[in-house]
């Protein structure tokens, strides 16, 4: 061999460990990658398919029926190649991988630019559905799937359209997409042209696309309108299902556009007569219509006069007598009802209707039959902290304030003797129809006894009974029950008399008045005061001076000391025993009260030597001072 015959075999060596070596280095690298491939032959259910590197690889022909693809031998065609050689020695190849992989270098691109792409919702999972998006699997979420929830989306099902990208992740093999994202793109641009050429006032057509509980969205070729259920018609609806269905082709009236938002407001009721125009011929004040109730709540009921117009009978005009009361108790919904013109309003489309001026008013029947000052009975309703309310005829109340219950007793303990069911007797006192009141009275049934105080003046001596015997004193009763109080000291002028016990419920005595208190209903008596008037005039009928010695002349020293006597025992019975209300009982002493038995002597026809009587005289005011200092002694211990 020669050296050049050596030398050029060296060199081919070389070249072939090079090609050798870069065909395994190319191997290595198209694994996990799409590779080009040539259909070599059709073997039964397999298509063989030679993907160069001296080797082939089999593809179910499942993979192809997917898409509808038709092979033939000689075909080149695009693979996925996972691996050289498996253990039968072929490559393992994937068709359904290579379109996979090509998806997602389109759907690359496309989320790139925010271009929008194509596929079909293929299934349902939880959350959403699925979508192919030719060959990769993306997620469309349920709230992405229109712009109003859909409950049925059988209708999309399996229908190419087009999608925006929302999210992807080529490493887990996420992708989110979104329908309502392509359609609010859409419909921003038919919104913006359709917009500019509405005008208020236009009539269209439509087609109910969604029904709320609110109103309904009527289609009118690409932007919706809302019609409230307010604008439906004249009449009241309570829910627009019953004047509109869905798919319904509607002719509406653009009420209002505002194309900031976009939003467009459409009546229909506008396109007919309205009902309100001359509403005040057709419905004067004070006559009487027929209507059907439509509709209650807490402060009245609506009546319906006609369809579209209604008027509302207030709580207020339900019913004479029943107050506080839900009118759902009164009327029901879809009753016939005869009601009363009270108001009519065409501006705020407002009538105002009565239900109780159409029965008798039992205020005007009351009146009738119980005019004021007559008598009533009935039974006690209802106890406040201001008086009673009685039950009266024609399902009226009367009020009996606590004044009128009883002449003498404050008003709180007056009410203490009634209770609820109790039958009482009253008279009525007042009724005033504008404000609904009837006022009646207990006490005026009997006459007041204090009115015969009237005809007593002070001083004047009475026949009293014993009504109460107390510490103080004793209460009494004077004629048909008018009360008095007799207090300790005025019980009599001795004083060892001057006890309440020696007196007994139902006694009969007489006393002077010393006070006729008015705002206590009250006389202030006396038996002292009676005593020493009784006393007076005695001596002023039996004595006299033509009798001998004057009295002033025998008995002058002894009564300077007997008045002085007395003057002491009135001041310290004015502190010792408690007053009565303001009575005030004046002392009554006079000269001819100091020693009457001594003045009865005076007048016998043989008068006593002055000398003799002056001892006399003296003797008698010695002999009272004891019993007086026993009095004070009793008193202290009282």
């Amino acid at each position: 061999m020669t050296d050049v015959d050596s030398g050029a075999g060296m060199g081919a060596d070389d070249d072939f460990e090079a090609l050798l070596a870069e065909s395994f280095i190319s191997q290595e690298q198209l694994e996990g990658r799409v590779v080009h491939g040539t259909v070599v032959a059709i073997e039964n259910d397999n298509v063989v398919i030679d993907v160069g590197l001296k080797t082939e690889g089999r593809i179910s022909t499942r993979e192809f029926g997917k898409v509808g693809e038709e092979i033939a031998v000689g075909d080149a065609i695009e693979v996925f190649l996972e691996r050289i050689e498996n253990a039968l020695g072929e490559a393992v190849i994937s068709r359904e991988k290579a379109r996979r992989e090509e998806s997602w270098n389109h759907l690359e691109v496309a989320y790139d630019k925010a271009e929008q792409v194509d596929g079909s919702i293929v299934g349902r999972v939880k959350g959403g559905f699925t979508v192919d998006l030719s060959g990769a699997v993306a997620f469309l979420p349920g709230s992405q799937v229109d712009i109003r929830p859909i409950r049925d989306i059988t209708l999309l099902m399996g229908i190419p359209q087009p999608f925006k990208i929302l999210k992807m992740d080529r490493r887990r093999g996420n992708i989110v997409v979104s329908r309502r994202a392509v359609l609010e793109v859409t419909l921003a641009v038919q919104r913006t042209e359709l917009v500019s050429n509405l005008a208020e006032g236009q009539v269209l057509e439509g087609v109910v696309k969604n029904i709320t509980d609110y109103g309904a969205f009527v289609d009118l070729g690409g932007i919706d309108g809302l019609l409230h259920v307010t604008d439906m018609a004249w009449r009241r609806i309570n829910h627009p299902s019953e004047a509109l269905t869905i798919g319904e082709t509607v002719k509406v009236q653009v009420i209002r556009v505002n194309a900031e938002t976009q939003r467009i407001s459409l009546g229909m009721k506008q396109l007919l007569e309205d009902p309100w125009e001359g509403i005040k011929v057709k419905y004067p004040l004070n006559a009487k219509f027929n209507g059907r109730v439509t509709n209650i709540t807490d402060y009245g009921a609506f009546v319906e006069l006609e369809p579209g117009v209604e008027g509302l009978v207030h709580v207020s005009e339900m019913s004479w007598t029943k107050k506080n009361i839900h009118p759902g108790k009164i009327v029901s919904t879809s009753q016939q009802v005869e009601v009363m013109v009270l108001d009519v309003d065409p501006e705020r489309r407002r009538v105002s209707l009565g239900l109780k001026q159409c029965m008798e008013n039992p205020w005007e029947e009351f009146i009738a039959a119980h005019p004021v000052g007559s008598e009533v009975e009935g039974e006690v309703k209802n106890i406040t902290e201001f008086g009673l309310f009685i039950g009266l005829a024609f399902e009226l109340d009367g009020m009996v304030h606590m004044s009128d219950i009883d002449w003498d007793k404050a008003g709180e303990e007056a009410m203490k003797a009634y209770a609820k069911g109790d039958m009482v007797k009253a008279k009525v006192l007042d009724i005033d129809i504008s404000k609904e009141r009837i006022s009646l009275g207990i006490k005026q049934m009997s006459g007041d006894p204090f009115s015969e105080a009237d005809t007593m003046k002070r001083g004047n001596v009475v026949t009293c009974t014993v009504a109460a015997i107390l510490d103080r004193g004793i209460e009494v009763t004077v004629g048909d029950g008018l009360r008095g109080f007799i207090r300790r000291a005025d019980l009599s002028r001795d004083r060892s008399e001057q006890k309440p016990e020696r007196f007994a419920v139902g006694d009969k005595l007489d006393a002077q008045i010393t006070s006729i208190e008015k705002n206590t209903r009250r006389l202030a008596l006396s038996i002292k005061a009676r005593e020493i008037k009784e006393e007076k005039e005695a001596v002023q009928q039996y004595g006299s001076s033509d009798s001998g010695a004057s009295l002033g002349d025998i008995l002058g020293p002894a009564m300077g000391r007997a008045r002085e006597l007395a003057d002491a025992d009135e001041d310290e019975d004015d502190d010792a025993e408690p007053d009565y209300g303001d009575t005030q009982v004046e002392p009554i002493v006079e000269a001819e009260d100091a020693a009457p038995e001594v003045e009865a002597e005076a007048a016998e026809p043989e008068a006593a030597p002055e000398a003799e009587a002056a001892p006399e005289a003296e003797a008698e005011p010695e002999a009272e001072a004891e019993p007086a200092a026993a009095d004070d002694d009793e008193k202290t211990e009282d």
